[in-house]
């Protein structure tokens, strides 16, 4: 046939017949041996039958052109072979520089790429002043009191992965301020200061840095003043923790950022109230911001009813919302009136509903930072019961969060203390003797207020009459509040007389922590390491004992977040309150018998 495999391979070539260089018919014939037996380019693969058995008529006028024509085919074969072999590097050398530079982005951006682009959640629980004894001794009374198994374990025995170190940039021992700074900026820095560094300008924290960044919705949970150190920490820049009032500023958006925080519950209104009311202002100007938050677009709460009436769909709409349930802290759990003040597990429900209903249908998940504040408060005034009852209400708060990531796989939850308060142990030694074994739970049992709330109506009597106050001491701050029966004479004298906050809490402390033999060593912080719980995605790379930065620095790797980039666009914020601070002028927090606390009562 004139149609044949080796005129289709003449036809493909790209140069003339006639500049094919010709060799000797001998040459030839190797080349047709070495094409034939290779099979390597469709010249070689010419059929037998069309190339050799042709008509001996024909043999003679086309043997010249045969070996010419196969001459340039195996030529031709040779040429393809070494393209294809220089294809073939080629193509390996691209897949190489493919991959280095693949393993280069990787490294230096893509796994925050990556990560930016999957659905998180993250909620930082943060148990105020809450160290191990004390989780010992909150196990121990629950398990006591309700008769458990002695193997029963708390949520957050169930949770356990570790230790956290708490120390900050000046002292072995932190404050919260510069604990928080800790979790919320990944650095270590001076006792006082809220969210700036060593030099004091202000650092980028990871709620900034998800709401800029991640798009993501973010919120603050707490039972102090929304305005104190804690959440302070993730939401404004100050020199110092007193600065509240400028801290208030900051949470509404009054700074280079805007409004960064979409949730906040907690107390501390008086922050953002006018000094021309009295009772319930604690700033040292005139500025209204609870009216300045509410022209931004905040919807803002105040009482339980308005809490109770959140939906969590509506309020998602209606974000950012400001509650401040209390005019300075929310009442101690021992304390706390259900029909004034939500719970800390409540407000975490409601602020998670809301948050999730939030970002529902969209990538960005939100941050959430829960704190159970009064845990440390109780604890600087060593009172074990109020200590106790906020531990275990934080513990319900806990349970809430653990439903919620079973429910949402994309979620991790973290709970840790900022450091531990009051060198508590579940030990003390009340004669010279050695000492019996007889840490007792049960002596919490029926304590019924806090030491705050009975030293602040102690002072409040109305009369000095030591027969009066003494009675008063006897019947009702000893045998009703403090569920002490036995109480001796010089006990009850000894506080009927007092007059002077410290000394008379001091006296309460005692008498419930000797029957119950707890001990405490300061009415400050320690240096102890705290527990480290972790529940939910990725909760396994917390294991182990951790730096407080490593907690941020999880939070920053999970979220893919880049804090320099929110500490250079912050860098001129202003970080000095222009009016004057209130000081908290006892054991580094606020005298609690400040009117701002009780304003029930005046």
């Amino acid at each position: 046939m004139p149609s044949s495999n080796y005129e289709k391979a003449m036809s493909q070539a790209k140069l003339p017949y006639t500049a094919v260089a010709r060799t000797s018919q001998e040459m030839s014939s190797q080349h047709v041996r070495f094409a034939h037996e290779q099979h390597l380019s469709e010249a070689a693969d010419i059929e037998e039958s069309e190339l050799f058995d042709m008509p001996a008529r024909r043999t003679d006028t086309m043997e010249g052109a045969d070996n010419d024509a196969l001459y340039y085919a195996v030529s031709l074969g040779a040429r393809r072979r070494t393209r294809k072999g220089r294809v073939f590097w080629v193509t390996v050398l691209s897949l190489v520089i493919v991959s280095v530079v693949g393993m280069v982005w990787l490294y230096f951006d893509g796994i925050s790429w990556m990560q930016r682009s999957k659905k998180r959640n993250v909620i930082l629980m943060i148990s105020d002043g809450f160290g191990p004894a004390s989780e010992t001794m909150a196990r121990n009374y629950v398990q006591q009191i309700n008769d458990l198994p002695i193997d029963f374990k708390s949520p957050l025995d169930e949770i356990l992965v570790g230790s956290s170190r708490t120390r900050s940039k000046s002292s072995l021992v932190t404050d919260s301020a510069a604990g928080a700074t800790a979790f919320s900026c990944l650095i270590k820095t001076y006792n006082g200061a809220i969210a700036v560094a060593e030099d004091k300008l202000p650092c980028g924290t990871v709620l900034e840095a998800a709401k800029l960044q991640r798009g993501m919705y973010t919120g603050l949970v707490a039972t102090s003043r929304i305005t104190h150190a804690t959440p302070a920490s993730f939401s404004s820049h100050v020199t110092h923790r007193d600065m509240e009032d400028l801290i208030a500023e900051y949470q509404i958006g009054n700074y280079s950022l805007g409004p960064v925080v979409d949730l906040m519950f907690g107390g501390g209104r008086c922050h953002f109230m006018p000094n021309r009311h009295a009772n319930v202002s604690c700033r040292m100007d005139a500025r209204d911001l609870w009216s300045e938050a509410q022209a931004a677009g905040f919807h803002t709460l105040s009482t339980r009813k308005q809490f109770d009436a959140l939906d969590a769909h509506s309020a998602a709409k209606s974000l950012p919302i400001l509650g401040a349930f209390a005019p300075s802290h929310m009442e101690y759990e021992i304390d706390r009136d259900a029909t004034t003040q939500p719970s800390l597990a409540e407000m975490s429900a409601k602020a998670l509903g809301i948050l999730d209903a939030a970002t529902k249908k969209k990538n960005a998940g939100f941050f959430l930072m829960i704190e159970g504040s009064r845990i440390d408060m109780a604890a600087h005034t060593n009172d074990p019961a109020a200590h106790l009852r906020d531990i275990i209400a934080y513990w319900d708060a806990i349970s809430v969060v653990r439903k919620f990531v079973d429910e949402h796989p994309d979620t991790v939850l973290i709970s840790v203390s900022d450091h531990e308060t009051g060198g508590f142990s579940t030990a003390k030694q009340l004669t010279p003797e050695y000492p019996e074994y007889l840490w007792n739970p049960r002596a919490l049992e029926h304590v019924r207020h806090s030491i705050e709330y009975i030293s602040y109506k102690l002072l409040a009597q109305p009369t000095n009459d030591l027969e009066v106050r003494y009675k008063y001491v006897r019947d009702t701050v000893f045998a009703d509040w403090l569920g002490i029966k036995d109480a001796k004479h010089a006990e009850v004298i000894a506080v009927a007389k007092e007059s002077e906050s410290i000394k008379l809490r001091q006296l309460l402390s005692d008498a419930i922590s000797n029957r119950a033999q707890i001990g405490w060593a300061t009415h400050g912080h320690s240096a102890v390491d705290v527990n480290l719980y972790a529940y939910g995605k990725d909760a396994h790379l917390l294991r182990g004992n951790k730096e407080n930065t490593d907690i941020g620095q999880f939070i920053v790797d999970q979220l893919g977040l880049d804090l320099g980039k929110v500490s250079g666009k912050i860098k001129a914020d202003r970080v000095v309150q222009g009016t004057r601070a209130i000081k908290e002028t006892w054991l580094g927090r606020r005298d609690l018998d400040a009117l701002e606390h009780h304003p029930s009562t005046h």
